[in-house]
């Protein structure tokens, strides 16, 4: 074990033992693995605790290491977590240079499942450019443009900046929806391009006030939200029925 392990090691079972101080301390086995971004497992198998930390966290602080350690031990033993705790790890994973770098191991490592802009129904690429045209005056770059996967109902549009991808819910591309709700759902997904997520005091936002009257700006609006609202049962039946 290498000396910063056998540090970052000693610290959990410090964490241990300030939970459970009348308890034999088990064995705790700490390595990083090559995780993409910022995750971290924490498993107990045949009595003995094993604790994996992402790769990016190699050279995090101690005092910081300390607060994960005593994130991670509090959630195996369901013990509640200390506010410090939380408080001097968000201080690190929270930084602009540690988003960046997690930001370029998604892009390094990332997968994303493609599968192609032109449904059954209707073009992703085709209603991309109208709504760009439209709205946007041809202003934002086309990302990567793929229908999902699988049909959805929760989701409907995930926009990917780290990727530079937008997708859009399977569910959608059927005769029975209407085009200007697939083109409602481009547009919300558009404006996190104009719009990108600010972090304020360690906290996202997606849906920014300024985001929200843009994006009631879109022609029909009230109509697509009406329509989503009215239909999410039968996109949810479609979905869980395949």
């Amino acid at each position: 074990m290498t000396p910063i392990l056998q540090q970052i090691t000693t610290l959990y079972q410090e964490a241990y033992g300030r939970y459970k101080p009348a308890a034999q301390l088990p064995p705790i086995h700490v390595s990083f693995y090559p995780y993409i971004g910022i995750n971290h497992t924490i498993r107990v198998r045949g009595g003995e605790i094993y604790v994996r930390l992402a790769e990016i966290c190699r050279d995090m602080p101690l005092p910081c290491h300390r607060g994960l350690a005593y994130i991670l031990i509090g959630k195996i033993l369901r013990k509640k977590i200390p506010a410090g705790a939380r408080q001097v790890y968000n201080v690190f994973i929270k930084s602009d240079a540690v988003r960046e770098r997690a930001a370029d191991s998604k892009r390094e490592r990332g997968r994303k499942v493609v599968t192609s802009s032109a449904g059954s129904v209707y073009d992703l690429d085709e209603i991309f450019d109208t709504v760009n045209h439209g709205y946007f005056r041809d202003a934002i770059p086309k990302p990567a443009l793929t229908w999902s996967a699988r049909k959805t109902y929760r989701i409907l549009g995930h926009h990917d900046a780290t990727h530079d991808h937008i997708a859009i819910s399977k569910s959608l591309d059927s005769g029975d929806v209407p085009r200007f709700v697939v083109e409602y759902v481009i547009f919300h997904e558009m404006l996190h391009i104009v719009h990108p997520t600010k972090h304020v005091n360690g906290r996202r936002y997606n849906h920014t006030a300024a985001f929200k009257r843009d994006e009631e700006k879109f022609a029909h609006f009230h109509e697509a939200e009406k329509w989503i609202e009215r239909n999410v049962r039968r996109l949810k039946k479609q979905a869980k029925s395949g």
